[in-house]
């Protein structure tokens, strides 16, 4: 895990740095296009000041080591410490996202494992047409159709995480019911190709373990229908399920980025690509190597999980003598 990261934070550090200029230059011709005056003097003191006239090496060196300490570095465009811009911001995405996740979960399960045992019925038919609808549809498309049925129907505008009043706010019980009365929209767009394809998933996994001998043999020895489904070739259908926590972790923070920005949503999506478009170094970088961290840890997790989950996988291999 070790290396893995140290190798990304060279390639995101890289990747950040290839585009030419930095964030100064970016201001400057900002500043220059809105026909403002620009102050020299002050640029070059703030390049100083943040160590963009050291060399590339020097300036990695000094953003990796500052990220052991707790310290990610500054946000020029929001003129804050990192820590402080994403703070409020990632507590909010991790809601939104883990009530999706949840969500996804309790719709997807069931009839996940409906379509399998009940194999070309019509259920199976319907179903499987509505999976394959939310996964053809877009999820900024269905945002935006929802925000106009929202207003057509209810005469309510659908944006935001919670009513304008309260965005700059501390927590209260008024917040929070606010949040979860705007959380409803988010979830279903956000979620709709996700239940979709965990429904295709997990049907195809199963149905490929239900014909298999062990099932059968279960069958004839008279093993009830619903702990010879459970037991069995349901945990072993899971794999796929738990394979992806490797993936689930980063979104969970990351968040959906193009629904946040139809939606309006206070996530750290529309910051990351905001931070990118500005070349805001730091902010972005830090957001990413983050990511990244997440990933390695989900991959480590799940192969544990996976370890447990199925026996046919080996923790450590074995030489025939």
């Amino acid at each position: 895990m070790v290396p893995t990261l140290l190798i990304a934070s060279i390639v995101i550090f890289t990747i950040i740095e290839l585009p030419p200029g930095d964030y100064f230059e970016s201001y400057v011709s900002e500043l220059q296009a809105a026909g403002e005056s620009v102050d020299p003097k002050r640029i070059e003191y703030l390049r100083q000041e943040y160590g963009f006239d050291k060399p590339l090496y020097e300036r990695y060196f000094i953003w990796v080591s500052g990220m052991l300490q707790g310290d990610f570095g500054y946000s020029f465009e929001h003129e804050r410490p990192v820590s402080e811009v994403v703070g409020n911001r990632l507590y909010l995405t991790i809601m939104v996202s883990f009530v999706t996740i949840i969500v996804t979960w309790l719709i997807a399960f069931p009839i996940g494992i409906y379509s399998a045992t009940h194999q070309y019925s019509w259920g199976d038919y319907g179903l499987t047409f509505v999976g394959l609808l939310g996964l053809a549809t877009p999820n900024f498309l269905l945002a935006l159709v929802m925000m106009y049925l929202a207003n057509i129907w209810f005469g309510t505008t659908v944006g935001h995480l919670m009513d304008q009043k309260y965005l700059d706010q501390p927590l209260s019980w008024e917040k929070v019911k606010s949040i979860l009365e705007h959380l409803v929209i988010p979830v279903i767009v956000i979620g709709t190709a996700g239940t979709a394809a965990m429904i295709r998933r997990l049907r195809a996994n199963l149905l490929d373990e239900l014909e298999k001998q062990y099932v059968v043999t279960a069958k004839a020895k008279g093993v009830p229908p619903t702990k010879a489904l459970v037991k069995y070739p349901l945990r072993m259908a899971l794999n796929f399920f738990v394979a992806d926590i490797g993936s689930l972790l980063p979104a969970i923070i990351s968040g959906a980025e193009i629904v946040a920005i139809v939606l309006s949503l206070e996530t750290t999506g529309p910051l990351l690509i905001s931070a990118l478009q500005s070349q805001d170094m730091y902010l972005a970088g830090s957001f990413l190597m983050f990511l990244a961290a997440l990933t390695v840890f989900g991959v480590l997790i799940s192969d544990i999980a996976l370890g447990f989950l199925d026996p046919r996988i080996r923790m450590q291999g074995k030489v025939d003598k």
